[in-house]
């Protein structure tokens, strides 16, 4: 059998016979092998340190050595595969099964190709066939692969490898500077821009000439709404509206829906540019504060409330105060009638921020934070252009609709 001109052959004529994993119970403290689980499959490298230990009688028979494979058998990430490279020593998990390549099949280019949307095709369509929902070795092994010459083979791998590499590194530059910006902001609701003395307040220490305030001292807080959606007109036009879906980044430039003025008059309310959104009710609230600043004047729905700046603080610093305190907001969320998470607007109104004196001092910390976060989206960018063209790439390479094999291409790094 061929398609786009390469032969396909299944991977157990490719690989030695799948094998399940250990079963054991994971452990913290450095008593035997690390043993990999589910839960520490990821896209990219594996993180060793976060995987925990094992004993194991049998350490021979379940090593993991460079260039094993590892795939999910079931649960949510059923099909997800890791390739295993340079580990410390380590075992695999019983819910995981091993594929080691042959000589002829190099394991980058199956790993890639397990990323590709044909093999995800394939466990979507078999994964129900099994009582648990997922797939077994004798399953794997009937997978039917493309399998071009091994030149080939390593010359599709290491330009996919390339890419991949690069959007790791976004990804590792995302890290950093999140953990830089959580570091300043600390430094800065802590100590000003000055490196003040401190003084300690109900909520911890923040800067000696800084005072706690409450959100209505600072904002008027508005609420929103939903235009009718039988009405087709009220959302054909070109006005942003936010709803909880939107507040995934500290500032926002547009939203996903749109309405008309109409659809503004009859149900919903405008508010200014620079006004901070906060999500009150939803599931969003369940692991972080979606919280944002709009960069120009947006609708909202009614899970949102909307800071308006009284004038005293812009809204970039009202929107970090609020940020750096967020945990003490978290704490005040109640589940509704229904289950879903809620901020009581009086917890809101009454919830405190640590504010400077001075609002030149407010505006400075609020350009710091905002040239970090604007870091954070152009990395943010390039990641998802490197992921769409590894998408791209993936789906030529694999389809043979670019040919690589006859490019002068440094294999070294998948062939080592």
């Amino acid at each position: 059998m061929t398609t786009a001109g390469w032969p396909k052959r299944s991977l157990g004529e490719l690989c030695e016979k799948p094998q399940y994993g250990f079963t054991a119970s994971a452990t913290t403290e450095p008593i035997g092998p690390r043993l990999l689980r589910i839960t520490d499959l990821r896209d990219g490298s594996l993180d060793w340190d976060r995987v925990p230990y094992c004993l194991c009688d049998d350490q021979e028979k379940f090593k993991l050595a460079s260039g094993d494979l590892v795939v999910a058998r079931i649960g949510a990430t059923t099909g997800k595969t890791s390739l295993v490279i340079d580990p410390q020593e380590a075992v695999f998990a019983s819910y995981l099964i091993r594929l080691r390549t042959k000589a002829g099949l190099n394991p980058f280019f199956l790993y890639f190709y397990m990323q590709s949307s044909e093999y995800w095709n394939w466990i979507a369509a078999n994964k129900d066939n099994n009582l648990k929902g997922g797939v077994n070795a004798t399953q794997l092994a009937n997978i039917e692969i493309p399998f071009p010459e091994i030149l080939e083979q390593e010359s599709i791998a290491a330009v996919l490898r390339t890419v991949h590499r690069a959007i790791e590194n976004e990804g590792k530059l995302i890290a950093a500077i999140h953990e830089l910006k959580r570091s300043v902001m600390h430094r800065l609701f802590t100590r000003g821009l000055h490196d003040e003395p401190q003084k300690q307040t109900e909520f911890g220490p923040i800067p000696q000439s800084w005072v706690l305030r409450p959100i209505l001292e600072l904002c008027e807080i508005w609420s929103g709404g939903t235009p009718r959606k039988s009405v087709i007109e009220f959302w054909l036009g070109d006005i942003p509206w936010a709803s909880g879906k939107d507040l995934k980044t500290p500032y926002l430039d547009d939203t996903i829906d749109h309405i008309s003025a109409e659809g503004v008059a009859a149900g919903s309310r405008v508010a200014p540019k620079h006004s901070v959104l906060l999500l009150v009710r939803g599931m969003g609230l369940a692991k972080d504060l979606p919280v944002a600043v709009i960069n120009r004047p947006m609708a909202f729905n009614q899970d949102i409330k909307a800071l308006v700046s009284r004038g005293l603080y812009p809204g970039q610093f009202l929107r970090s105060a609020i940020y750096a305190g967020k945990q003490r907001l978290l704490n005040k969320i109640v589940p509704s009638a229904h289950g879903t998470m809620t901020l009581n607007l009086n917890d809101v109104q009454t919830f405190e921020v640590a504010c400077p004196a001075s609002s030149d001092e407010a505006e400075e910390i609020a350009n710091i934070l905002f040239t970090l976060d604007r870091k954070i989206l152009v990395h943010q960018s390039k990641r998802a252009t490197y992921q769409e063209l590894f998408r791209t790439l993936l789906h030529e390479l694999m389809t043979c609709q670019i040919r690589v094999n006859d490019l002068d291409i440094d294999t070294s790094e998948v062939t080592g």
